[in-house]
């Protein structure tokens, strides 16, 4: 993600006005489009898939390979939002490229085809659009994705705002120049971003996938790479990589769908790649260590030493990622995962709270950067003795993957999920556009299919006689099996721990931990306690900030009241407590 915004807001104050307002486009009577994807055609997202389609998007694959998605939705209303992935991160950089695929987000904000110099801020803005640092634009180990939400947009605002991302992407001007007036400002990012917690990221980072890209392969690039870097060799990436076949264009907002999709083929139909393409690089497996043993052998360990940071201990179980078929038959899997995980996450908590040794624990699955499929442990150790943490982590663990759970633990989760996937039902109406097409973006990335939150549900309900102790319990040994173990483990003391004692803990044998096990007992509200009388007032007033009201009680609770009709029908309500570091 990128904060050079900042910088180009300063550049745009010294560009005349005349210079900053672009040729307005003239209004065109559009064909219809030609690249939908429709009657008994298989949208491009759901090829392979037997998931149903969600009968709100409609998909579209241009003849030279450029895919899109388009819908229509209200959340706000009279705002449209654009999302342009294309298939360049990091991990697509060559060596000597480090940093060009995020230095390249930062000028085609620069100059391109229809914006002139430091002209993109104040023309995006005078369109309604807000820019800000994380705003606009992002660039992953995987994509880049360029994001415009344009409040308030007209059939000309919207026209215009194609015009302009088609000439960003297809035909930025890459000289050195602008690649002279950029690079700066990309290494202040990289000077912004450091710090204990950036030092962690990374060092973590190293060790969970060593071996593979992302090892190294941050998204900022080194400063010998960007300092070294020329124009025409970020033009070579640029033609490389930004093809109409590695790219997507999704579209939600408070128009006629058939309007975006006219005006993607209309700018984007007759974009030619420049030159030869090249195949997606491999990004590498996560193996063991010559030498490694065990079914899921130990493999590279780490110690990160933070004064400033609370001591954290993370230990993956690493699997090589593979592209599935996203079918029904897979996402019950998926849900059997989840409904694993959610058991072992209460058992932890549980262990916690009757006295163990760290503060907090969670267990989670996530498929990182189409480079592993990886469960993740996590937790805090309460003192120095992280050891101790570590086994009592490891025997509710290993209890897991020893005996089925309880269809009472089982049922438990279960009951949580239900609501949350109906809530999801309910609130589809008032999804905002951003979001959904944000989801799009994120399915894409991860080669896989999006499904109506209706389809979620249906899955999930139909699937109920699947939800048993021995199948919960497959699918808990599938999450602690894998190629290799990692772990780092992070301290604010010197000499706590190395390398061969976290990797030492981690590889002893450890006894099953069944004293986590929830009781299998139902218990309703009116088992609770009663939560007593109502609390007093003691003060209401204006906050000064947005129309927020904050109302103050007698025991010190503070609330802030705010109403907003952003997403018609949606309250939502966040509690915050404690002191944080400061505490």
């Amino acid at each position: 993600m990128t904060v050079f915004f900042r910088a180009l807001r300063h550049l745009a104050c010294l560009v005349p006005l005349a210079l900053v307002t672009p040729v307005a486009v003239a209004q065109e009577n559009l064909p219809p489009p030609r690249a939908l994807q429709t009657g008994s055609e298989t949208p491009w997202i759901y090829e392979g898939s037997d998931v149903p389609r969600d009968p709100e998007w409609l998909f579209g694959e241009m003849d030279n390979g450029l895919r899109y998605a388009v819908r229509r939705n209200g959340v706000p209303p009279g705002q449209v939002s654009i999302r342009i992935r294309v298939d360049a991160g990091s991990l697509h950089e060559e060596e000597s490229e480090r940093g060009y695929a995020h230095l390249l987000e930062h000028l085609l904000f620069r100059e391109s085809k229809y914006l002139g110099p430091a002209m993109a801020i104040p023309t995006w803005q005078r369109l309604g659009a807000t820019f800000g640092s994380d705003t606009n634009a992002e660039t992953s180990p995987t994509h880049t994705v360029y994001k415009l939400d344009l409040p308030g947009a007209t059939p000309g605002s919207l026209a215009e705002s194609f015009r302009l991302l088609s000439g960003m992407v297809r035909e930025p001007v890459l000289n050195e120049a602008n690649l002279a007036a950029e690079v700066p400002i990309v290494l202040a990012e990289m000077r912004e971003r450091g710090g204990a917690a950036q030092r962690v990221a990374e060092g973590s980072r190293e060790v969970l996938f060593a071996g593979q890209r992302l090892a190294n392969r941050l998204p900022i690039g080194t400063e010998a790479t960007l300092t070294g870097a020329s124009a025409d060799a970020v033009a070579a990436f640029h033609a490389r990589w930004y093809r109409p076949e590695n790219t997507v264009i999704v579209v939600a907002g408070d128009f006629d769908p058939q309007q975006f999709a006219a005006l993607i083929e209309r700018w984007f139909g007759d974009w030619k790649g420049k030159g030869k393409g090249a195949p997606a690089p491999d990004f590498g497996d996560p193996v063991p260590p010559p030498g490694a043993t065990g079914a899921t052998p130990v493999g590279e360990t780490g110690v990160l030493v933070e004064p400033d940071l609370p001591r954290t201990y993370s230990y993956a179980i690493l699997r090589p990622w593979r592209q599935v078929q996203d079918t029904i038959v897979y996402n019950e899997g998926l849900l059997l995962d989840a409904v694993a995980q959610a058991v072992i996450n209460r058992r932890l908590e549980s262990r916690a709270r009757a006295g163990g040794s760290y503060l907090y624990a969670q267990v989670a699955q996530e498929d990182v950067s189409r480079s592993a499929d990886a469960t993740f442990v996590s937790f805090a150790p309460l003192t120095a003795d992280w050891q101790a943490a570590l086994a009592d982590v490891r025997g509710v663990i290993a209890d897991a993957t020893a005996a089925p759970p309880t269809q009472e633990e089982i049922d438990r989760e279960l009951a949580e999920f239900d609501v949350a996937f109906a809530s999801s039902v309910e609130q589809r109406a008032v999804m905002a556009g951003g979001k959904l097409a944000d989801d799009i973006v994120n399915a894409v990335d991860i080669r896989e299919t999006v499904a109506a939150p209706e389809t979620v549900l249906t899955v999930f309900r139909g699937m109920r006689a699947k939800y048993t102790p021995e199948n919960v319990l497959k699918h808990t040994r599938q999450l602690f099996s894998g190629s290799v173990m990692r772990a780092v483990y992070v301290t604010p003391s010197i000499g706590e721990a190395d390398r061969d004692s976290v990797r030492a803990a981690l590889a002893a044998p450890v006894a099953a931990d069944a004293s986590a096990r929830l009781a299998a007992q139902t218990i309703s509200f009116a088992d609770l306690p009663p939560v007593g009388e109502p609390g007093t007032i003691t003060g209401i007033g204006p906050l000064g900030v947005l129309g927020i009201e904050q109302v103050e009680f007698g025991n010190g609770v503070k609330a802030m009241l705010w109403a907003n009709d952003a997403e018609p029908g949606r309250v939502a309500v966040r509690v915050r407590f404690g002191a944080g570091y400061r505490g």
